[in-house]
């Protein structure tokens, strides 16, 4: 059964099918990226620290994490790590929201495996622009993995049994 490939052009058909978690111990801050993102066609969950943050990945396996640094209970860092050694979530796009704009925080960050990030204050057409590119890398990835995987089945359909 062939598999029809999105249009990756068609950023639209690969956001409404996305489910975005917003990661923030300060309630002003998770408000405004929710009416930052509210014009994108996404599913929004939200998480008040990182503990939170690893429970409600589990129940709602987001495509996008808008991570939030500094945290109570568990920093953004450390969900980052946990998240990206997983092999169950290490695809998840990881963006960084952080007020800390020290080179060696954007190297830890980097080090964490998150995939972008953005300083506080956040700009809103940076914030939606990135998450639209980081949702359609993750979308286009997942698309990549089914069509190898589709290859990989026709091959060994044809592969003559001795």
């Amino acid at each position: 059964m062939p598999i029809a490939l999105e249009n990756p052009a068609n950023s639209d058909t690969l956001v409404t099918t996305s489910t975005v978690l917003i990661v923030d111990d300060n309630p002003q801050n998770v408000e405004l990226l929710q009416a930052f993102l509210e014009s994108l066609p996404v599913k929004l969950v939200t998480a008040v620290d990182g503990i939170d943050a690893l429970e409600k990945v589990a129940a709602h396996n987001p495509d996008l994490i808008l991570l939030d640094v500094m945290m109570p209970r568990m920093s953004g860092f450390q969900v980052c790590q946990k998240l990206k050694a997983d092999p169950k979530t290490k695809d998840i796009q990881i963006l960084m929201v952080t007020a800390l704009h020290e080179l060696g925080d954007i190297e830890r960050a980097s080090e964490c495996g998150t995939d972008d990030f953005v300083s506080k204050p956040v700009n809103k057409v940076e914030l939606q622009t990135r998450v639209k590119s980081l949702l359609r890398v993750r979308h286009l990835k997942s698309e990549l993995e089914r069509a190898l995987t589709y290859l990989n089945e026709i091959e060994q359909d044809d592969t003559p049994s001795l």
